[in-house]
């Protein structure tokens, strides 16, 4: 696939890059270059293959999904400049 300098400066301007017009010929003919190589993969036959995270086989420890509330309402509010009935104490904001 062959990119021309009017398509890597859209690029470069929907990625918020400042690109010279110097700079876009190279670029071009690297990002062709890349698409090119990409579209190659694409001709890998990939059926049978099973999707996976990760190059060696393995399973993730799982947890039981159990809702609570942390149990620990006594130190997350030892850190709070003042609290009162198990709640954070703050400043009123609304008038």
């Amino acid at each position: 696939m062959a990119l021309d300098k009017a398509t890597v400066a859209h690029i470069a301007t929907l990625a918020r890059i400042k690109l010279p017009e110097t700079e876009q010929g190279r670029i071009a003919g690297e990002l062709s270059h890349i698409l090119t190589w990409i579209e190659q993969l694409s001709e890998v036959n990939t059926d049978g293959v099973e999707p996976m995270t990760s190059v060696v086989a393995m399973t993730m420890p799982m947890r039981e999904d159990v809702v609570t509330d942390g149990n620990r309402v006594d130190d997350i509010l030892a850190n709070a400049p003042e609290r009162a009935n198990g709640f954070f104490v703050v400043p009123k904001v609304v008038e």
